[in-house]
């Protein structure tokens, strides 16, 4: 496995200034061929509360995709199944922890999935607590869990929620999937994002087998367990924010661990040998004198106690306007793709509190910000939401009548970022893993 970093910014800055941006680029890449040899372990949690059932074809095609989803678990996956209601029960195995795939197991999952009933309400912090039980044992393990689920938290507050994430962070990664439209976008968001994984939305029931199969092609294909940012700055300086900006927009700044005075690192969660993540970072430095240079930022990729990648973000005062005024084209791009995903879920946010004059303007300036940047995803999923009359400009009306379901839609994907062409980087340094 070997990583690369590259780091795109305008390093010039006009007398006196101090903030510093930069997009770092980190690219993997797996040089073997054949499986990787790290361990998985898959957590499957399948919410069973009363509301599954209303109409039973979520539950039914959630036994059905769960099952599949078992016996396609290549040999020697460790992998369990959680029943989610007032509490997380562990449905296989039916005690113990986790278990490798085989024929047996295999045959055994399938048959407790198939077996699924729905009924009871809905407490997530316990199936989450519940996963992390199961997965505690594995620590150097690439841990994943599926998180399906049609509705609100209702069981417990918010604070038992937020308390359950806090257990597992560190200890799994969790994506998040919400089936029909009676669901919090906001809750499934929250979860995911505090475990380093994604949330999405089902529309339809029987759309489950094809998602806990692309569930499963990307947990299987991890091949490192816990990569982490490191990123050092000069005494004096603050990190105002360290953000993933592609393939999706995630602040991680409130991630930071501090590993000295100086240094702090931001978990990136597990990878694949063939992906490439930008981060966007923006450092305060000290100001210093017109020529002189200074480096704002040390990032590295750690991987264990392994630097695997490197890259400079430097700081250059000038006098020369040209050079201190010109705007970096990949700092400009995740800066819009940034402000997109807030303006669509602030708009969507003000539509659902009945302000159409503020929705109005944050979709509208949605709809002008992806139609700039070439995010023709985005484009169609606004337009299903607003009447767009001049793209250009974001002159848009709010749509009276809106499926519940398409605006859930762009809210779940709202984060979703295009790339931009990349020109050659300011530096670029590689280290091999």
């Amino acid at each position: 496995m070997s990583f690369s970093a590259s780091v795109y910014q305008n390093e010039f800055l006009p007398d006196g200034a101090t903030e510093v941006n930069a997009v770092v680029t980190v690219t993997a890449e797996d040089a073997q061929s054949g499986p990787s040899g790290a361990e998985k372990a898959v957590v499957l949690i399948v919410d069973t509360s009363g509301s599954m059932d209303v109409p039973g074809t979520k539950i039914r095609a959630a036994r059905k995709a769960a099952a599949t989803a078992i016996r396609v678990l290549p040999d020697g996956v460790l992998f369990a199944l959680v029943a989610g209601t007032e509490h997380g029960q562990l449905v296989y195995p039916d005690e113990g922890g986790l278990v490798a795939a085989s024929d047996a197991t295999r045959h055994a999952g399938a048959a407790a999935a198939n077996d699924l009933r729905a009924g009871g309400g809905t407490a997530m912090s316990t199936w989450l607590d519940r996963t992390t039980e199961l997965f505690q044992p594995y620590p150097d393990a690439i841990r994943l869990a599926y998180l399906l689920t049609d509705g609100i938290n209702q069981g417990e507050t918010r604070a038992d929620l937020d308390s359950g994430i806090a257990r597992a962070a560190g200890v799994f990664q969790c994506d998040t999937r919400g089936v029909g439209a009676d669901w919090e976008v906001e809750e499934l968001r929250h979860i995911a994002s505090g475990l380093l994984g994604e949330v999405d939305i089902i529309k339809q029931p029987e759309q489950m087998d094809d998602d806990f199969q692309a569930f499963l092609e990307r947990a299987l294909g991890k091949s490192v367990a816990d990569v982490r940012l490191r990123m050092w700055t000069p005494k004096g300086s603050t990190v105002r924010f360290v953000r993933q900006v592609a393939p999706t927009v995630e602040d991680i700044t409130g991630k930071a661990a501090p590993v000295n005075a100086l240094t702090n690192d931001y978990p990136t969660g597990a990878w694949s040998g063939d992906e490439s993540r930008d981060y966007h970072v923006c450092v305060d430095v000290v100001p210093a004198a017109v020529g002189d240079e200074r480096l704002a930022a040390r990032v590295s990729l750690m991987v264990g106690d392994d630097a695997v990648s490197q890259g400079l973000v430097r700081a250059v005062w000038t006098d020369d306007e040209a050079l201190s005024t010109r705007i970096n084209s990949q700092v400009a791009h995740y800066t819009g793709q940034a402000e997109l995903a807030e303006a669509i879920q602030e708009g969507l946010q003000a539509r659902k509190d009945g302000d159409l004059d503020t929705a109005t303007v944050k979709l509208g300036r949605a709809v002008q910000l992806a139609t700039r940047s070439g995010n023709e995803g985005t484009v169609k999923l606004l337009r299903k939401v607003v009447e767009v009359e001049d793209a250009d400009t974001g002159t848009v009306r709010v749509r009276r009548q809106v499926d519940a379901l398409d605006e859930m839609e762009l809210d779940t994907r709202s984060t979703r970022t295009v790339r931009v062409q990349k020109t050659g980087p300011t530096t670029q340094e590689g280290a091999n893993q």
